[in-house]
């Protein structure tokens, strides 16, 4: 299956003040959060992200929250568990979530399953998610393969989004990806 811009929208879970300090990798994970994010709104992506429990976990880490435009609080680990954050997804008429965020194998696992049960392509850029210990990032991008979940990285998808060289937006994206 090819990934499509018109099909997709990106999901952005709980990059947050309190969180990200704490993920193996951080640095070079928010990297790619960024890049993916700035790619898609540079192919006209929509892109929705959660904040869990702010008041404990703080806002979305600089530079990424400065991207952003929409995003919803949530209790559940699952964005899929917070009906109106369902609705802002469902309302984007997408069929493609492309999912990026913290921890792996807790909020962006558990979003991914869910997301693919409501009948969305769900394509996670490995690249571009983090968890504090290597090992439970490693076992839940397993999970997630087995749960029918698209694995890839974050230049490959903008680049599949973008699908052909040549003109502005290759331009663009090429500059992002470097």
């Amino acid at each position: 299956m090819r990934i499509a811009k018109e099909d997709s929208l990106v999901l952005v879970v709980d990059v947050q003040e309190k969180l990200v300090p704490h993920m193996h990798d951080k640095e070079a994970a928010v990297s790619k959060m960024v890049t993916l994010v700035r790619g898609a709104k540079v192919l006209d992506i929509p892109v929705i992200a959660a904040r869990q429990y702010p008041q404990g976990l703080g806002d979305i880490v600089m530079p990424l929250r400065l991207q952003l435009a929409e995003y919803h609080d949530k209790m559940t680990f699952s964005c899929c568990g917070d009906p109106l954050f369902m609705d802002a997804i469902r309302n984007k008429g997408k069929k493609n979530a492309i999912v990026i965020g913290v921890e792996t194998h807790v909020c962006v696992l558990q979003t991914a399953i869910d997301l693919k049960a409501a009948g969305f392509t769900v394509i996670v850029a490995a690249d571009a998610v983090a968890s504090r210990f290597q090992r439970d990032y490693e076992i839940a991008l397993k999970r997630m393969e087995q749960e029918g979940i698209l694995l890839t990285t974050t230049e490959s998808v903008l680049f599949e989004l973008c699908r052909q060289a040549g003109g502005e937006t290759f331009k663009t994206i090429s500059n992002l990806v470097k």
